[in-house]
């Protein structure tokens, strides 16, 4: 059941985002709602400080105040956004959960995850789980594809770490190793010693415009089902490789949305 109230003071609230002013005549035009009740919203705005009646503007206008309406909303969050229906369609077809990890300082943190969506997870809940940069899938994911100043940043941080999945961290020459291998293959693996041994996590970046690593997108599977890392890597990483570039394209469509373009229709889910 929804609150048609609310319903309608949003209407009015993107309308009035759409144009630098607007008088009732032209948001009843846009929102087909009633003119009383066009006012009754508007003199709600007002009072509480989101709009003003500016006569000098020609009609209603926003106040610097709708910019506090977003402020817990930051631009990492945009990718999981963007990514939540294609990792709910992958765990549908290919039964798998499916996580979208993003950097937290000393970690990678999966902000969204299919779990509960999946028959078969090795894990009963993985959101907001810290994953190591160096020895998870999703960490190597996306360190091994970031730039060299924020890898390197990265690894400030975790060589004075003490903790042994940090060890990589102060071994530069098997560390590069490490990381040309996954960026020669295009995605990587969970370190073999790192439990729960009877299940491994596949990982590739999501990139943003400029080539800029936004996440790790990663599949779960038990080692049982398959008869090699090699046949399960060469099933699924085409899969988590094409859904990185839909979701990449994804968030420039909201991005030119945000803007006032309107988004393209969503390509199909790849095969």
């Amino acid at each position: 059941m929804t609150i048609r109230s609310i319903q309608r003071a949003l209407q009015v609230l993107q309308a009035l985002n759409c144009q630098p002013s607007s008088t009732i005549a032209a948001l009843h035009q846009t929102t087909g709602l009633p003119k009383p009740t066009l006012v009754r919203i508007l003199r709600t705005f007002e009072a509480d400080g989101y709009v003003e009646n500016d006569s000098r503007q020609g009609g209603y206008v926003l106040t610097a105040r709708v910019v506090s309406l977003s402020a817990g909303f930051h631009s990492d969050p945009l990718v999981v956004e963007a990514g939540r229906a294609w990792a709910i369609a992958l765990t549908r077809k290919h039964r798998w959960p499916i996580s979208i990890a993003l950097p937290d300082t000393d970690a990678v943190v999966v902000r969204f995850s299919t779990v509960p969506d999946s028959a078969m997870s090795p894990f009963h809940k993985t959101v907001n789980m810290r994953l190591a940069w160096l020895t998870r899938a999703l960490g190597l994911g996306y360190f091994a594809f970031a730039p060299d100043d924020e890898r390197e940043l990265i690894l400030s941080m975790l060589r004075n770490d003490q903790q042994a999945e940090n060890d990589l961290a102060r071994q530069p020459q098997m560390l590069d190793r490490l990381i040309s291998g996954i960026r020669a293959r295009g995605f990587a693996t969970r370190a073999e010693y790192v439990e729960p041994r009877n299940s491994d996590t596949i990982a590739v970046p999501i990139f943003g415009q400029g080539g800029r690593v936004l996440a790790s997108l990663g599949i779960t599977y038990f080692r049982s089902a398959f008869p090699s890392a090699t046949e399960a890597c060469g099933r699924y990483v085409p899969i988590l490789q094409a859904a990185s570039r839909e979701i990449s394209e994804e968030v420039a469509r909201i991005l030119c949305a945000v803007h006032g373009k309107s988004p393209d229709t969503p390509p199909d889910l790849p095969n």
